[in-house]
């Protein structure tokens, strides 16, 4: 059995990959964690990981992490801090969170790093347009050297109910092109796939997505599930923290960037698509 140290934190696609890897019975998983009390880190512990003590930020925790490790998955948090140089680079008295892991993996010699990344927006726009969340996770895997999830539409870009409650709106500005997609709970098979293969995929980039959908085919799927009609909405006419980047944000998957839905089917066959994902959580979406 290989022993793989996989750094957790409290995101759910670190926090499922791990369950993903002990299901595998394939890899000896240890997690990493701020807090070992947390109820999802004792998830993981029930299911045969080793849960440490340690962040992200502290490069001695990390080298213990991943002493002795083959592998390592790799996933930071913009949104914790809202700091792209806390996730890439020194600043004041941050902790580069990603090179430090970097440094520590090959300092110890693991075979094989899986990193949750993101394209460098800025660089590939030539500064046209920045998205600090995926800025700083390109900048780290470039230094090693996405897409929407699901989930986020149950959360940040849930259907907002009109004020006479006839209709929702959904407020992503992608016009008629298609919008990568993919679960945070399909992830984990995906990156056990790769840590089974690496002569295949060491030091190759993976874009993930379970289907392409447009906006409008996203409302369409979200109508059926609300039981409302769902109507597309100007994002950028809303106002509120954050809605400048994650505009930024759409008008970069306008620019297609590369996702691979075949590869990912074939990393994990039981992927669901967006339709089959909303048909499994029609509580979380409908609640207020």
């Amino acid at each position: 059995m290989a022993s793989a140290k996989l750094p957790l934190r409290t995101l759910s696609s670190g926090r499922l990959c791990g369950r993903a890897m002990l299901e595998g019975k394939k890899y000896v998983v240890r997690a990493l964690t701020r807090d070992v009390t947390q109820p999802k880190a004792q998830v993981l512990r029930d299911l045969g990981a080793e849960v440490v003590k340690g962040d992200l930020n502290d490069k001695a925790s990390v080298e213990a992490a991943l002493k002795g490790a083959y592998g390592a998955f790799l996933v930071t948090n913009s949104w914790d801090h809202f700091s792209k140089e806390k996730e890439v680079c020194q600043a004041s008295t941050f902790v580069p969170q990603g090179k430090v892991v970097a440094d520590v993996a090959k300092s110890q010699g693991l075979k094989h790093v899986v990193y949750s990344g993101l394209e460098n927006v800025k660089r590939l726009t030539n500064g046209k347009l920045e998205v600090l969340h995926f800025d700083g996770k390109g900048e780290v895997e470039e230094y090693f050297w996405s897409i929407a999830y699901f989930e986020n539409f149950l959360g940040p870009l849930k259907p907002v109910k009109a004020s006479d409650g006839d209709y929702y709106t959904l407020a992503l500005p992608m016009g008629d092109v298609p919008m990568d997609g993919i679960s945070v709970a399909d992830i984990g098979a995906v990156v056990c796939s790769i840590f089974n293969s690496p002569e295949e995929f060491v030091g190759k980039a993976v874009g993930l997505s379970a289907e392409a959908l447009t906006i409008q085919q996203y409302a369409d799927v979200l109508s059926k599930g609300l039981g409302k009609e769902i109507t597309p909405e100007a994002y950028q006419k809303l106002e509120f923290p954050g809605a400048k980047e994650m505009a930024n944000m759409c008008r970069f998957y306008q620019m297609k960037p590369d996702r691979d839905i075949q590869l990912t089917h074939r990393l994990n066959p039981k992927v669901k698509s967006f339709s089959q994902f909303i048909s499994e959580n029609q509580a979380a979406l409908k609640s207020s």
